[in-house]
């Protein structure tokens, strides 16, 4: 398995987890099917479908969040309360009123939500307490926020943001005007600058070879780099955003093992694709926080 975006928290490193008392607290919020007369539901879901809401291997911990959410489309919620609405019209005399209509609506609403279809989604988060990291593979802030929500429903975690010397914009901008990534890591085809102006003019690479003339001419007009696609180390390819954010990661093929000298048990194969996962991304992500010129201290990010 492997992590698409990472949104990144940080832990102390390191972080002394007792996995049992971990998974009871998980457990109160565990995840349980939407109920007919709400919209969501969500909770703490097995990663393995074992049962266990904690699973642990080699120091390294993944979690599962589970979200139900049902589809009821508003357009089908005013085509029904229209139609009601014209009935009563026609047995009253004259048509509801502001109130009567909300309230129409949301009876409306009531009676078609047990019909309507869920739609469940999966939200995997890593936990390395070696290191001291916090990873949620989305690439919603939003959603990294109910995540971490609900995770310190369960525990009081120290967790904080991740927050670096160099702010990734300026960073990005730098290897863009010098047209050089930092030590291990190059740059490739995509890219996103974007203006300060009230109409962020905005120019973008995608899948096409940076012009470094180009480039340094839309920085000296003003523009910023938003969004960089880059390589760690020929292993991993991914875009690095302004907010820290990573997006579409992708294993590179020297990470891909030979087929013929895996496990054919799907156990022990997940958990060998989660552990070389874990030590890439640690060291990767290691790598990326020296590259933005280290992590801040308390006293330095206040």
């Amino acid at each position: 398995m492997w992590f698409k975006n990472l949104q990144i928290f940080r832990l102390p490193a390191p972080w002394k987890v007792d996995i049992e008392q971990l998974a009871t607290q998980l457990a109160s919020q565990a995840f349980s099917q939407c109920p007919s007369n709400e919209m969501q539901s969500e909770g703490w879901a097995s990663p393995r479908d074992n049962g266990s809401l904690v699973h642990s291997v080699n120091q390294q911990i993944l979690l599962l969040l589970s979200t139900e959410k049902k589809l009821l489309p508003s357009t089908v919620v005013n085509q029904v309360a229209k139609a009601r609405a014209a009935e009563l019209e026609e047995q009253q005399g004259f048509a509801p009123g502001r109130k009567a209509m909300k309230d129409l609506k949301e009876r409306v609403t009531e009676e078609l939500l047990p019909r309507a279809f869920g739609i469940k989604r999966s939200t995997w988060v890593w936990i390395d307490p070696v290191h001291g990291w916090l990873v949620i593979d989305t690439s919603s802030p939003t959603k990294a926020d109910e995540v971490i929500k609900l995770i310190l429903k369960c525990d009081k975690l120290p967790l904080e943001s991740l927050r670096v010397k160099l702010s990734p914009q300026t960073a990005m901008t730098d290897w863009l005007v010098g047209n050089e990534a930092p030590k291990g890591f190059t740059i490739d085809q995509d890219t996103e600058l974007r203006a300060h102006t009230e109409d962020k003019a905005t120019v973008r690479y995608v899948n096409h070879s940076i012009d470094a003339d180009d480039v340094q001419r839309h920085i000296a007009a003003g523009k910023q780099c938003t969004k960089l696609a880059v390589t760690w180390n020929d292993r991993i390819s991914f875009i690095l955003t302004e907010s820290l954010a990573l997006k579409r990661i992708k294993p590179l093929d020297i990470l891909s093992e030979d087929k013929e000298s895996r496990t054919s048990n799907e156990d022990e194969r997940f958990d060998s694709d989660f552990v070389l996962m874990a030590a890439e991304l640690a060291s990767m992500l290691d790598d990326l926080v020296f590259a933005l010129g280290g992590e801040l201290d308390k006293a330095q990010a206040a």
